[in-house]
């Protein structure tokens, strides 16, 4: 089966250099070298569109833009592309969750993805009134996608849970297509959920060997409920058409990392309570040294930014090759970034994608073999 693949839009702000961000951590002020408006994020949609990714995520929390409202306007410059939207249960009532959902699948024409995010930090959930612990996050989420996936079904609801409470919950126009869930976390009532609930399973970029282990969590803990799911991987990328480009650029990244900058995001991601945040801190250990923790995949991006902290480094055929490392493991969907997107998204684009066409492992969505008229890998 083809690969799929995924872009990012920076709905905090994008730049040529790394713009923090998130898990609790306020959103750099590089964010304002390119803000995100509905025009830039348009042209980053519509390149990615045209390049071959299927969809882009779009992130949540205080630090960027909403993604439902901006996906909605963005939607509206792009014709193919899918919008995996990151949202919080708790925030909004399942059943009007459900609805939006469907609303915004007839407006867009079948192209919404969700992207559960269970909550962040405890701190910043409570800045949305939100007061649960981690555990009841969890828990409640669980309790959500229930109420959500019944409505979905067109089932009259009727649930009487520990945190939500529905009473004869329907919706009068069903999606079409029903969205894909994608779900995230490292924690042990997270693989829980995920297995009961998700359609995909996201990881943060950990080395391969690390990656082995949770998908063979996952998988065991969803076949236990008789189910089945999709892997998918987050991460960043710098591509070029040599290994000594790729790193001129990781390093140029890294030489604009501030060190009070590094330290203060440092000192706030070590009081995180998410599992996956603490497994990204202990690939580095927030020091500059030895940051290549496996052939090609570079934990720099942590230094400065909350989640997703690793990258893909080095030649158009590198990375390829480390992408079909992952897929070997059972990774079929790659949610990609890199700085700044419009320009990333065309070296992976142009530079990757085409040669894994070539050995039959991705299909540009449009219908091509291999990638738009005209395109082929750069360096060969």
């Amino acid at each position: 089966m083809p690969l799929t693949f995924h872009w990012f839009l920076p709905t905090n702000g994008d730049s040529r250099h790394v713009v923090g961000g998130g898990h609790g951590t306020p959103a750099t002020a590089l964010g304002r070298d390119r803000p995100p408006t509905v025009a830039y994020l348009s042209q980053i949609a519509r390149a990615a569109e045209d390049l071959g990714f299927v969809g882009a995520l779009t992130p949540t929390g205080s630090w960027c833009e909403d993604a439902w409202l901006t996906t909605a306007m963005v939607s509206r410059h792009t014709e193919r592309l899918k919008f995996l939207v990151a949202f919080r249960p708790g925030f909004v009532s399942p059943t009007l969750a459900a609805q939006m959902a469907s609303t915004f699948q007839r407006q867009s024409g079948g192209r919404l993805l969700l992207n559960v995010v269970t909550g962040g930090e405890s701190h910043e959930q409570r800045g949305y009134g939100d007061f649960l612990d981690k555990d009841a996050r969890y828990r409640r989420t669980g309790e959500f996608l229930e109420i959500v996936r019944a409505l979905w079904e067109g089932k009259t609801v009727d649930l009487r849970g520990e945190h939500l409470q529905v009473e004869a919950a329907k919706l009068a126009r069903l999606p079409d297509p029903v969205p894909e869930v994608y779900f995230g976390g490292s924690s042990p009532i997270a693989g829980e959920v995920a297995a009961r609930q998700a359609d995909v399973y996201l990881t943060w970029g950990e080395p391969p060997a690390q990656v082995a282990e949770k998908i063979a969590w996952i998988r065991g803990l969803a076949a236990a409920s008789g189910r089945t799911l999709r892997f998918g991987i987050r991460l960043h990328v710098i591509t070029r058409d040599t290994a000594e480009e790729a790193w001129a650029e990781a390093r140029r990244l890294l030489a604009g990392f501030d060190p009070q900058t590094v330290k203060a995001v440092q000192e706030g991601l070590a009081r995180s309570e998410s599992e996956g945040q603490r497994r990204m801190l202990a690939l580095h250990a927030g020091r500059r040294d030895a940051l290549e923790i496996h052939p090609n995949l570079w934990a720099g991006i942590g230094l400065v930014r909350g989640g997703a902290g690793t990258a893909l480094v080095g030649s158009h055929q590198e990375v390829a090759e480390r992408i079909k490392e992952y897929a070997a493991l059972g990774i079929e969907e790659f949610v990609l970034s890199g700085y700044p997107h419009l320009e990333e998204a065309y070296w992976f684009g142009e530079g990757v994608l085409p040669r894994l066409a070539q050995e039959g492992l991705w299909r540009h969505p449009a219908g091509s073999a291999t990638a738009p008229e005209g395109l082929v890998p750069f360096g060969s």
